[in-house]
């Protein structure tokens, strides 16, 4: 293939396929319906559909306090104890889950997506002990046994002490929970847009917005200017070197 033609292929594949990805932080409580409905119908879903679009950073703490006494860290939990050990686990997990050798197309975000998932949809059904090895296998994790140890240790109380700090540095209390933050910085139209649709809001925050953002009535605009915008220097480019 002569090198101009190749070049020109080239400039076209960045202008049509270019992905842009955004740091989103999700700042949730592990028994809190409000953050169950909006990880099991929003943030699951879209997460899966974005995957190459969205870095994912879960933030199990939500209105949680905490107090130090020596060595010891001892949390009050909004929706009281239980879910103080629950969002250990969720910390723990974050922490543990490690990719599968016989899976290489899975990653470990992947996994801990879909184990936050269910131990959301699990936890909300109230049936007894908290989901922890349930989801680990019907999720396949491979780690259940290391995140209980850690749940149930010091290292659990201080990995869930660092979600409070990263919870804590955005806001102190959270106004609402859950929270989502495009880049670790809150703003309230965004928020309020995120728990509405999450979809509208990670579209809305993506330079060029992939094909996934075409079908919705406010952004499709945006995806067509986006895109001629990229077209139109291609071409200027081509141009040049014809």
């Amino acid at each position: 293939m002569p090198y101009k033609s190749f070049l020109l292929l080239s400039i076209f594949a960045v202008a049509c396929y270019g992905q842009s990805k955004v740091p989103v932080y999700v700042y949730y409580e592990s028994l809190c319906p409000d953050s169950a409905a909006f990880v099991n119908d929003q943030l699951y879903p879209v997460a899966k559909a974005f995957k190459k679009n969205l870095e994912l950073h879960l933030v199990p703490f939500g209105k949680s306090t905490y107090m130090t006494q020596g060595s010891e860290v001892m949390f009050t939990c909004h929706h009281g104890e239980n879910e103080c050990y629950g969002n250990k686990v969720h910390a723990c997990a974050i922490q543990h889950i490690q990719g599968n050798s016989y899976q290489p197309t899975i990653s470990k975000e992947d996994l801990t997506l879909e184990y936050v998932n269910c131990l959301m949809h699990r936890a909300q059904l109230k049936d007894g002990a908290f989901p922890t090895k349930r989801c680990a296998d019907e999720v396949k994790i491979d780690q259940w046994q290391a995140i209980m140890d850690c749940a149930n240790s010091t290292e659990g109380s201080q990995l869930l002490k660092q979600h409070g700090d990263v919870t804590n540095k955005l806001q102190s209390p959270l106004k609402s929970v859950p929270t989502v933050a495009f880049k670790q910085t809150y703003d309230d139209e965004l928020q309020k847009l995120s728990v509405r649709s999450f979809r509208h809001a990670l579209c809305k925050n993506l330079s060029p917005q992939p094909v996934e953002c075409l079908d919705l009535p406010a952004g499709a605009s945006a995806v067509s200017s986006s895109f001629g915008m990229l077209i139109a220097v291609a071409t200027v480019l081509v141009a040049r070197l014809f």
